[in-house]
């Protein structure tokens, strides 16, 4: 059943699944599409003032949602809005990220070329401090325009006042607070050419060092490739892009938990044994989840249900087809588990999980 509230578009008993890039999830009672600003803060301010749960959707590609739905409004912000400006660049909410991404490219502008191929809207970058290939959207974002909730009123934040961190966020950090409205991003006009290149796997594909720059159409060529090769890359035809990307985020350890963790590895896998690791702050290290989750016997295709882990990488829990969220869930935890059980490693998932949890 559909109807239309001037100017919001609202559909009743609305199927979530095929917003997300999961395609799972059963109905919210209520779904708005909200084209404007001013749209997404009316639907907003309706929800807060009678008291209606609300769901915010942008690109659907970090959500897990329940099996039973969402009871409540699901607002989808669909607005629209690319302003480049020299190499001030300005998104609404609603934008495409990967078209985003290609657009600045094409302008010559250096900055988030590495970040190519991500799914999903521009408003969720700054919530999730989203990054990859060396770059994070932190390093360029200038400011965040969003509905504050508990103000009730559009407030500008500065980068500086973002707390951003690895995945992280103010806006992670406080959920029910703000509600994203536009990004703006200071790029870099190198002459076409790419940011320093701080991935070594990029660097080698193109065949330069760490710090080297190289036409940011090269750079954003090969990350494509790299993801597509992970199955990072959405493509209908192919389940092990029905995934939210990397479903855990990479373990931050201090010194005794690192060197715990150290401890299980040498113990399990000889005193040879090296996992990744890199510096993340004073007496914190960062290590690879995925290498965690292979080395506990989670290979790549594991799993015999309809929800496997994907067979491009460790990383990615899929729908084969035919799943069910509490399939992926019931995956998700054998694999935290197991890794735990190895590793003395709790893993945490990356996508936001909506009435269901690990």
């Amino acid at each position: 059943m559909a109807r239309n509230l001037s100017p919001v578009h609202v559909l009743h008993d609305a199927p979530l699944a095929p917003l997300t890039t999961f395609r799972l999830g059963g109905p919210a009672t209520r779904l708005a599409t909200a084209t404007t600003d001013d749209e997404v803060i009316a639907v907003v301010r309706e929800a807060d003032q009678t008291g209606t749960p609300l769901l915010i959707i942008g690109g659907g590609s970090n959500l897990v949602i329940g099996d039973k739905g969402f009871e409540g409004t699901a607002l989808r912000i669909a607005t629209s809005g690319y302003a480049l400006d020299g190499g001030t660049l300005e998104l609404a909410a609603g934008e495409n990220w990967s078209e985003a991404v290609a657009r600045t490219v094409e302008a010559g502008l250096a900055g988030i070329e590495c970040l190519a191929g991500i799914p999903g809207s521009a408003g969720a970058t700054p919530i999730q401090n989203v990054g990859a290939y060396g770059q994070e959207v932190s390093a360029t974002i200038s400011e965040v325009v969003a509905y504050d909730r508990r103000t009730r009123e559009t407030v500008v934040i500065p980068n500086a006042e973002c707390a951003f961190s690895y995945r992280h966020s103010r806006f992670k950090a406080d959920p029910g607070r703000y509600v994203v409205l536009r990004v703006r991003f200071e790029l870099e006009d190198a002459g076409g050419m790419s940011a320093p290149l701080r991935y070594a796997e990029t660097a080698r594909s193109l065949g330069v060092r760490v710090g080297d720059r190289v036409p940011a159409a090269d750079a954003r060529r090969t990350v494509l490739a790299l993801r597509a090769g992970k199955g990072m890359v959405l493509d209908a035809e192919d389940h092990d892009t029905w995934s939210a990307g990397s479903f855990f985020t990479n373990p931050i350890l201090t010194e005794e938990a690192y060197g715990a963790f150290l401890g299980r590895v040498r113990e399990r896998l000889g005193e040879d044994a090296a996992p990744p690791a890199y510096p993340a702050g004073e007496g914190l290290t960062k290590t690879s989840a995925a290498w965690l989750i292979d080395q506990a016997g989670f290979t790549k295709g594991y799993g015999a249900g309809p929800a496997r882990i994907s067979t491009k990488h460790t990383l990615a829990l899929t729908n084969r087809g035919e799943a069910t969220t509490e399939d992926l869930l019931a995956l998700a935890r054998e694999v935290v588990e197991g890794v735990r059980d190895a590793f003395g490693v709790t893993l945490v998932n990356e996508p936001v999980t909506v009435g269901v949890s690990l």
